[in-house]
């Protein structure tokens, strides 16, 4: 039988392959974070009717006389590129932009994604359109994300008061700093109170680093006869900047409005050793820590993939960081449906970790589209057909050729 005809088969094999994958590369054309298909060919094994010789003297090298027996398939291909982003304004569509996957979770089963229009199920946990939980990351182990909606941030009393900043020593007598604190008292409690800044002139004033802060709850009663009964002074010494002998905390007593009108004593630490005292600018403040009770009223996912949880009480808090994988051949991963890919021998091992720490940045709001260019597909599958037809006309003309020997008989 003619070797041209199974050429023939051959080619129409391959071309019939590479028409599958341009039809799923076209029906996944809208498809989140779908990453096409490429096919390429290789040819297939060559009859050798002659090998090359050698030059002699008498006569020169002769190259060797090969047929080939047709084509193919060397592999089919996924291409990574990034797509375009679709903007959605929806705060749980997330886009990786740059390289990483998604880490979701069905059972034991880890895989990956690019696709990120995610959710939230009847528990609060953070899952994909199949419901596979996405996976967070911390202190490099991975869990579930569960955000509950119906959270209570309960009250923390005041503990400390951080001041940081700069006093300098090149500051006037009459330089003061006023601020507004809010601190907490053991009830849940807040109370408003000001401080304020000055030099102690009668010490030896900004160029010894003698400070006066001064603590005052505006709602207590003035007394006339003893109007300054409720202010809190507090001598203050900022030493030279010692790593190794860093200032001791100041205990302090502040008095706040126990509800009535009477003043109540509320201890604090006043940690000092982040203030400094060098000429120029004179921007102390003092940061209060703990809250009053608050209930969760939103939260939103930032490009580092942290989820921030937005209570009534003001305070913003990280409920999470969600994980993102990078792969050293992201191309050998095993595509396992549902637009999730599955780690391969020829993948690479998934480095895992936080979004910005060499892989993409997370994109609120937005969802990655599939990466297929339809003019790109329809040119390929012109080129496909037109293969397809030429190899057809192959078996044809082989077949016409079997036919004239078959008539030389007659």
């Amino acid at each position: 039988m003619l070797r041209s005809m199974y050429s023939g088969i051959s080619g129409m094999k391959n071309f019939q392959t590479k028409l599958d994958v341009i039809g799923n590369n076209i029906a996944n054309v809208n498809t989140y974070g779908f990453k096409k298909g490429r096919v390429t060919f290789k040819d297939t094994m060559n009859q050798t009717i002659s090998g090359a010789s050698a030059a002699q003297n008498n006569r020169g090298g002769r190259n060797p006389i090969q047929v080939g027996l047709g084509s193919t398939m060397a592999s089919v291909d996924t291409i990574t590129t990034q797509s375009s982003l679709q903007t959605t304004g929806r705060s749980l569509d997330l886009a990786v932009t740059g390289d990483g996957y998604f880490v979701v979770k069905q059972g034991e089963a880890q895989l990956y994604t690019r696709a990120g229009n995610l959710y939230l199920d009847d528990n609060g946990t953070l899952v994909n359109g199949d419901g596979m939980k996405v996976q967070s990351f911390k202190n490099g182990v991975l869990s579930d994300v569960t955000v509950n909606v119906n959270a209570l941030l309960p009250a923390k009393q005041t503990k400390q008061l951080v001041m940081k900043g700069n006093l300098p020593t090149d500051a006037k007598g009459s330089s003061t700093l006023v601020q507004q604190i809010k601190v907490v008292d053991e009830k849940g409690v807040d109370h408003v109170l000001d401080l304020k800044i000055q030099p102690d002139d009668a010490n030896g004033g900004a160029a010894a680093g003698k400070w006066t802060f001064s603590f005052l709850d505006n709602s207590l009663p003035v007394n006339p006869a003893t109007p300054t009964a409720n202010l809190v002074s507090v001598p203050v010494t900022i030493p030279a900047f010692n790593p190794n002998n860093p200032p001791a905390d100041l205990n302090v007593q502040l008095k706040i409005n126990d509800g009535t009108g009477v003043s109540k004593l509320l201890p604090i630490t006043l940690p000092i050793k982040e203030l400094t005292k060098d000429p120029g600018s004179m921007d102390a403040s003092a940061q209060p820590d703990g809250n009053t009770q608050g209930s969760l009223e939103s939260f939103n996912i930032g490009a580092s993939g942290e989820i921030n949880g937005v209570f009534s009480n003001g305070l913003v808090l990280n409920l999470g960081q969600l994980a993102l994988a990078k792969f050293s051949n992201p191309s050998g991963l095993t595509k396992t449906g549902s637009n999730t890919f599955q780690e391969s021998v020829n993948s690479g091992t998934a480095n895992i970790n936080i979004a910005g720490e060499g892989r993409g940045t997370i994109a609120s709001g937005s969802l990655e589209m599939s990466n297929v260019d339809l003019s790109e597909e329809f040119t390929e599958m012109i080129t496909a057909q037109r293969g397809f037809q030429a190899n057809t006309k192959i078996i044809t003309t082989s077949d016409e050729i079997l036919q004239e020997l078959v008539n030389l008989k007659r």
